[in-house]
C-alpha cells in the first residue's frame, strides 16, 4: 500500500498569516503568484502579496484562471513562471486557481509539452515548489497530486497524475472561505463529500484512507447546511474546510470512481461547474454502484449520522443513498441535464465519453457498460 499527502499542512483560521514565513522557509525569492479574476476583484491577491512582500520577496501575479481551467491558460501560467524567474509558484483560489499553479510549477522545470504529462506518473522530475491556499472547500487540491485541465478541442478533461504535483506546503484557511456565495457553498460541499464517500467505496480504498474518508464525511454532512446558509458562521466554515482537506488526501490516495467520470464529459462540453455536474450525476450513479459493495455503502450511511441498527446492508446502503439525496435538496444544487443544455441526442456521445475515462472505472465498485452509461445519463436527463 502506498500513501501519501502534502508534506507540510497549516491548518485553522488566521493561518493565512504565514504565507510569507512559509515561502522564506522553502528559500524563495521570487514568486509566482496564481489566482482569479473573481478573487482580484475580493481582494485576496493584493492581500497575499503584501505578506510575501513583507517578507522580503518578488512577486509576479497571474490571474487569467477561468473555471475549468483549459491546457493553454495552464501553459500562459507556466510562461509567466518562466518570465519571472520564479523559485516558488502560489496557488490562490478554487480548485481551478491550485491545479493551474500546479501544472505551472511542473511545466516551467519539465517543459511545455503537456501532451507528454497527461496519464499517471509521466513527469520526468520535480517542478518548482509550490504552496497551495484554498479559497473554497471543495477540490481538496491542496492535498492531492492530481491537476484536471481542459481540452477544449477534444471536449474532454484530462488530468496529469504525478508525486510532483504535491505542494510543499498547503495553507488551509477557512476565513478565507467566508465569502464564497451560497450557491459555490453547496456545489463545492458536495463535491467535497463525494470525493470522500467515492474513496471510501473505491476498490482501492485501504484502511489509512478509510481513517480520512470516514471524518471527511461526517464533517462535511454536519455542516454544509449551516455553511450554506449562514456563511459567516466560521465553526461551519472551519469544519467543512478541514473535511474538504480530509477528503482530497482520501481520494488523492484511493482514488474516485463513476460520479466523477461521468462528470467529466459533461463538464468539459457543457461547461457545467465541476460539483454542480457530480452533485447532478450522484443520485443515479450511487444507487447503481451501490450493489456493488452494500456493507461499504451501509458504512456511509453511519458516516452521516444515520443509526443502522436493526438495518440490513441493502435498507443501511439506500439510507446513505436518501441522506446525500437529501443534502443536495436542501443545499439547492441542480440535478438535471436538461437546463445546461443537454438533450437525449447527446446521451450517447456523451456516454462513450465516459467510457474512455478508465482512471476513474477502474476504482468503480461496479463495473459499467456504455449501455449502463446511457441509462444513467438519462435518468438526470
Amino acid at each position: 500500500m502506498l500513501f501519501q499527502t502534502t508534506q507540510r499542512i497549516l491548518l485553522g483560521p488566521g493561518t493565512f498569516s504565514r504565507l510569507g514565513t512559509e515561502a522564506a522557509r522553502l528559500g524563495a525569492r521570487r514568486v509566482l503568484l496564481v489566482s482569479d479574476p473573481g478573487l482580484v476583484t475580493a481582494g485576496l491577491p493584493a492581500r497575499a502579496a503584501e505578506i510575501l512582500s513583507g517578507s522580503g520577496l518578488s512577486i509576479t501575479l497571474h490571474t487569467d484562471v477561468e473555471p475549468d481551467p483549459g491546457i493553454e491558460t495552464a501553459l500562459a501560467a507556466a510562461r509567466a513562471a518562466i518570465a519571472a524567474d520564479a523559485d516558488l509558484v502560489v496557488g490562490l483560489g478554487g480548485g481551478s486557481a491550485m491545479d493551474v499553479a500546479k501544472v505551472a510549477a511542473i511545466a516551467s522545470v519539465n517543459g511545455l509539452d503537456l501532451a507528454l504529462m497527461f496519464g499517471t506518473d509521466l513527469v520526468p522530475r520535480p517542478g518548482l515548489p509550490t504552496i497551495l491556499v484554498p479559497t473554497t472547500a471543495g477540490t481538496g487540491s491542496e492535498v492531492t497530486p492530481i491537476s484536471i485541465l481542459s481540452d477544449h478541442t477534444e471536449k474532454l478533461k484530462k488530468g496529469i497524475v504525478s508525486p510532483y504535483l504535491l505542494p510543499a506546503t498547503a495553507i488551509v484557511d477557512a476565513e478565507l472561505t467566508v465569502g464564497v456565495p451560497p450557491a459555490v457553498t453547496a456545489a463545492s460541499g458536495m463535491d467535497a463529500l463525494l470525493h470522500a464517500v467515492e474513496a471510501f467505496t473505491s476498490r482501492n480504498a485501504s484502511p489509512m484512507s478509510d481513517l480520512f474518508a470516514t471524518k471527511a464525511i461526517s464533517l462535511i454532512s454536519a455542516n454544509l447546511r449551516t455553511a450554506y446558509a449562514d456563511g459567516s458562521n466560521i465553526r461551519a466554515r472551519a469544519a467543512m474546510s478541514e473535511g474538504s482537506m480530509l477528503a482530497g488526501i482520501a481520494f488523492a490516495n484511493a482514488g474516485v470512481t463513476a460520479v466523477h467520470a461521468f462528470a467529466y464529459p459533461i463538464g468539459a462540453e457543457f461547461h457545467i461547474p465541476h460539483g454542480v455536474a457530480n452533485s447532478i450525476m450522484m443520485g443515479p450513479v450511487l444507487a447503481f454502484n451501490a450493489i456493488g459493495n452494500l456493507d461499504r455503502f451501509g458504512t456511509v450511511a453511519t458516516a452521516l449520522g444515520a443509526d443502522t441498527n436493526g438495518l440490513s446492508s441493502r435498507e443501511a446502503a439506500m439510507k446513505a443513498l436518501a441522506m446525500m439525496e437529501e443534502l443536495a435538496d436542501d443545499v439547492g444544487v441542480p440535478r438535471r441535464l436538461a437546463p445546461f443544455g443537454v438533450t437525449a441526442d447527446d446521451i450517447p456521445r456523451l456516454s462513450a465519453s465516459v467510457m474512455t475515462v478508465t482512471r476513474l472505472l477502474a476504482n468503480n465498485p461496479r463495473r459499467l457498460t456504455v449501455d449502463d452509461a446511457e441509462r444513467l445519463y438519462r435518468a438526470v436527463l
